[in-house]
C-alpha cells in the first residue's frame, strides 16, 4: 500500500514534469510522457536503489536541448509558404529529425554507461566533486532560464549554438523586449506566482498532510481548461501544446549515422546522469541501511537509456523532486516506479489529447519554479569563500565555462580544471618538522603544537602528500631548506675543495722532484771547485725536459718560465774542506743587473730552500678535505627520518630521489631513514631496486618512533662523544 500511495503521487509529477522538460529538449510534449514510462519500468528491473525515481531531470533535458538544436537548427527547415514569399519553419520535419538526434543520443549515452558498468568503471562518478557538480547545474539553471524566456515571454528569438550561444541569444532577445507578448507574459507571470504560493504551502503542512498536494498537475489542469473555453490560442494567440498523439510509438532503430555527431555529448550524458542518480541513490541508501552497488547502477541507468532511445526517449536520470516525494510518502521498493510508469501510460494512451489547449507558458513557468533549489546555490559562493578557496575557484570555473562554452565542452573543461587542482595540490602540499610529545611515543608538527620537544641530533621531516614524479624535486628543496642543510651548495664546495687539494698535491709532488734535480744540478756545479762561477739553469734547462718532460709540460708557470726569463745561481761563499758551497741565486737576463730574492718567490709562497727536505710540505697537502675540517659549515644533526605515513604509492622517479637523497646526505655524514611505510609502497621499493648493499631494509622502519630510538642508540654515543673530543681539543689548543 505504501508503494502504490507512492507510485501515484509521483505519476501525477510525471505528467507536468515530462511535457514541460520535453520543451527543454526542444522536443514535442508527448516523447517526455515516453521518457517518463519505458525507462521506469527498466530499471525496476536491474536498479538497486528503492526510493530514486528515474525519468525526465532537467540537466539532462537541457543537455539533450542543445543537441538537437545544434544538428537540427531551424535554418535547416525552412521552407516557402504558398505565395512562395516568405519561408517558414517545417515543425514536423524538424522535430522528427530532433526526435532522432535525441534518440540516437541518448542510445548511445546507454551503451557507454552499459560498457563502463561491466568494466567496473562506477568509480568514475568520483571525479566529479560537489563543487563541481553544483556549479555545473547552477550553470545549465541558467541555459534552462534563457532557454524557456522566449516561452515565458512569447517572443522568437535567433537560435545559435556551440560556445558563447548563451550570450548571443541574449543579446538577441534585449531588443524584442518591448515586443514581449503581454498576454503570454500574464499565463507566465500568474503561474509562477501560482505554484510559487503552493509550493510554500505545502512545504509548511508536509507534516500534516499524508500526500503532498499536486500543485504542478492541478496548475495544468487549471491552465487547460481555461485555455480551451476562452480560447486562448485564437483569441490571443498564445502558444499551445498542440495535437497529442495517443496510443505508444512503435520502437525504431536509432539513425546510426548520427552517432559519429553526437559522441561527446553522449559521453557528457553518460557521466551526468550516472553521477546525479549514484549520489542520490546512495544518500537514501545510507539513511535506510542498504547498499546502492555502483557498477550495477551504472549498467541498470545504461541499460534504461538504451531501451528508452528505441521508443523515442530522451537521456534519463533521478528526479531530486520526485525521489523525495516517492521517499517521503512512504515507497519503499520501486513498485513505486511502476505504479508511477501505469499512471503516465494511461495518460498517453487515454488522456493526453486532452492537454492540447494546455499553454506552452504554463509549462515554462513549471520548468522556472522547479529551478528555485538550483538559483539558492548562488549562496555557495559565500559559503565556499569562507570554507575553501580551491573549492570556490572549482564552482566559479565550472559555472563560467559551462555558462560560456555550453554545457559539454563546460564539462569537459571544468572536469580538466577539478582535476588539475588536485594535481596542483600535491605537487604543493605542506611540509613540517615534527617533534616529540614528552612522555609520548607521538611525534607532532612542531609549527602547529608548541608543546613538542626537538630530538637531539635528529630531524623528522614529514610532507602531507604522496611523493610522486610531480613533487619530486620540491620534495628535496623543502627538505634542504627545513633542515637547514643547503646539500648542493655544501657539496659543491666540498668538490671544489677537494679539487683544490688534488691540484696542489700534484703540484707538491712535481715540485719535489724538481727539487731533487736541482739539487743535484747544483752539487755537480760545485764538484768544479770554481771560487767565482756562474752559469744559467738555462744551459741544463734541455737537459731536465729530456728527463721529465710530462711533468714539465703540463707544470703551471714557475721558476723556468717566469718573466725574467733565466735564473743565475751562484756560490755564495768560498769551497769549504769538505768541498760544499752555500749558494744564492740571481734572477734577471744579466748577473750584473739582478736583483737578490729568496728561493720562495720560485714557488709561489712555498719557503723551502735548495737543501730542505720536502716531506713536511707533503704530509700537509694531503690532508683530507671535509667540510668540518674546512670550516664553512657547522651542524648538529647526524640522522633525518622521512615519515612517509601519508604516502599511499611510490613511483620510479621518486625512488630515484630518495637514493640520490640517502647518497648526497650521506657524504656530509647525515644518514637517512623511513618511517611507516605502508606494506605497498615497501614493496614499490623492492620491486623499483631501491635496496642494495649500500641502502639496505635497515633504513626502514614501521613508525618514527622506532627510527628514533635506533638513530639514538647508535649514533647518539657517538655524536656525544665527538662533542667532548672537540671540547677537549679546544682547551688543549687553548
Amino acid at each position: 500500500m505504501p508503494d502504490l500511495i507512492s507510485g501515484i503521487s509521483v505519476g501525477i509529477m510525471h505528467l507536468p514534469q515530462g511535457m514541460a522538460y520535453a520543451l527543454l529538449a526542444s522536443l514535442p510534449p508527448v516523447f517526455g510522457l515516453y521518457t517518463s514510462l519505458y525507462p521506469t519500468l527498466i530499471y525496476f528491473i536491474f536498479g538497486t536503489s528503492r526510493h530514486i525515481s528515474i525519468g525526465t531531470f532537467t540537466i539532462l533535458s537541457i543537455m539533450i536541448g542543445s543537441v538537437t538544436e545544434r544538428l537540427g537548427p531551424d535554418a535547416h527547415f525552412l521552407v516557402y509558404n504558398g505565395t512562395n514569399v516568405t519561408e517558414e519553419v517545417d515543425i514536423i520535419s524538424r522535430d522528427l529529425y530532433r526526435v532522432q538526434v535525441a534518440a540516437a543520443a541518448t542510445v548511445l549515452g546507454g551503451l557507454i554507461q552499459v560498457v563502463l558498468g561491466f568494466l567496473q568503471f562506477g568509480f568514475v562518478g568520483t571525479y566529479l566533486s560537489e563543487p563541481l557538480v553544483r556549479g555545473y547545474t547552477t550553470a545549465a539553471s541558467f541555459h534552462a532560464v534563457v532557454a524557456q524566456l522566449k516561452n515565458i515571454l512569447g517572443l522568437s528569438p535567433k537560435r545559435f549554438n556551440g560556445p558563447l550561444s548563451v550570450i548571443y541569444t541574449l543579446g538577441d532577445l534585449f531588443p524584442l523586449l518591448p515586443k514581449t507578448h503581454i498576454p503570454t507574459l500574464l499565463v507566465s507571470v500568474v503561474s509562477i506566482v501560482v505554484l510559487i504560493t503552493a509550493k510554500e504551502l505545502n512545504n509548511a503542512l508536509r507534516h500534516k498532510l499524508l500526500v503532498p498536494i499536486p500543485v504542478e498537475l492541478c496548475t495544468i489542469v487549471v491552465g487547460t481548461v481555461i485555455s480551451f473555453y476562452t480560447r486562448l490560442n485564437d483569441s490571443y494567440k498564445i502558444s499551445v501544446v498542440g495535437e497529442i498523439p495517443s496510443g505508444l510509438q512503435p520502437p525504431k532503430v536509432p539513425n546510426v549515422s548520427i552517432f559519429s555527431e553526437v559522441v561527446v555529448d553522449a559521453f557528457a550524458l553518460a557521466i551526468v546522469g550516472y553521477a546525479v542518480s549514484i549520489s542520490l541513490g546512495k544518500t537514501f541508501g545510507l539513511k535506510h541501511g542498504y547498499k546502492v552497488e555502483s557498477n550495477q547502477e551504472l549498467v541498470a541507468l545504461g541499460l534504461s537509456n538504451t531501451f528508452g532511445g528505441f521508443f523515442q526517449c530522451f537521456s534519463v536520470c533521478s528526479s531530486m523532486s520526485r525521489s523525495l516525494i516517492q521517499e517521503s510518502t512512504g515507497g519503499k521498493t520501486q513498485i513505486a516506479g511502476v505504479v508511477s510508469g501505469v499512471i503516465v501510460l494511461v495518460t498517453i494512451l487515454k488522456l493526453g489529447s486532452l492537454f492540447q489547449d494546455l499553454p506552452k507558458a504554463v509549462l515554462s513557468a513549471i520548468v522556472f519554479v522547479n529551478l528555485k533549489g538550483m538559483f539558492k546555490q548562488y549562496y555557495d559562493i559565500v559559503t565556499l569563500w569562507r570554507t575553501s578557496k580551491i573549492d570556490l575557484l572549482i564552482w566559479l570555473v565550472t559555472f563560467v565555462s559551462t555558462v560560456l562554452f555550453n554545457l559539454d565542452m563546460g564539462l569537459g573543461a571544468s572536469m580538466a580544471f577539478a582535476l588539475l587542482t588536485v594535481i596542483f595540490r600535491t605537487q604543493r602540499p605542506r611540509y613540517s618538522l615534527l617533534g616529540q610529545l614528552p612522555g609520548t611515543e607521538l611525534y607532532l608538527d612542531m609549527e602547529t603544537h608548541k608543546e613538542v620537544r626537538v630530538v637531539p641530533g635528529i630531524t623528522i621531516f614529514r610532507s602531507s602528500a604522496t611523493m610522486y614524479f610531480a613533487n619530486a624535486e620540491l620534495y628535496l628543496e623543502a627538505l634542504k631548506k627545513k633542515s637547514g642543510l643547503d646539500i648542493g651548495k655544501m657539496l659543491t664546495y666540498k668538490r671544489r675543495q677537494e679539487a683544490k687539494q688534488r691540484r696542489r698535491e700534484r703540484r707538491a709532488k712535481r715540485r719535489a722532484q724538481k727539487e731533487a734535480k736541482i739539487q743535484k744540478i747544483a752539487l755537480r756545479a760545485a764538484s768544479q771547485r770554481s771560487k767565482n762561477v756562474v752559469f744559467s739553469v738555462e744551459e741544463v734547462a734541455e737537459q731536465l725536459r729530456e728527463m721529465d718532460e710530462d711533468t714539465l709540460r703540463n707544470e703551471e708557470p714557475g721558476w723556468i718560465e717566469r718573466e725574467n726569463s733565466t735564473v743565475f745561481v751562484m756560490p755564495e761563499t768560498p769551497q769549504t774542506s769538505d768541498g760544499r758551497h752555500t749558494w744564492m741565486y740571481l734572477k734577471g737576463t744579466d748577473p750584473d743587473t739582478t736583483t737578490l730574492g729568496s728561493l720562495s718567490d720560485l714557488h709561489d709562497g712555498d719557503t723551502t730552500t735548495l737543501d730542505s727536505s720536502s716531506e713536511d710540505t707533503l704530509s700537509r697537502d694531503l690532508e683530507r678535505v671535509s667540510l668540518g675540517s674546512l670550516g664553512k659549515w657547522t651542524w648538529d644533526i647526524h640522522s633525518i627520518i622521512l615519515d612517509f605515513t601519508t604516502a599511499n604509492f611510490i613511483d620510479t622517479v621518486a625512488i630515484k630521489s630518495l637514493k640520490n637523497i640517502i647518497h648526497d646526505f650521506g657524504e656530509i655524514d647525515v644518514d637517512i631513514y623511513l618511517a611507516g611505510c605502508q606494506t605497498l609502497v615497501v614493496e614499490q621499493l623492492e620491486r623499483g631496486g631501491f635496496f642494495s648493499d649500500v641502502i639496505t631494509e635497515g633504513r626502514v622502519f614501521a613508525t618514527v618512533h622506532d627510527a628514533v630510538l635506533y638513530c639514538l642508540k647508535h649514533r647518539g654515543a657517538m655524536t656525544i662523544n665527538n662533542h667532548e673530543s672537540a671540547l677537549d681539543m679546544s682547551g688543549t689548543h687553548l
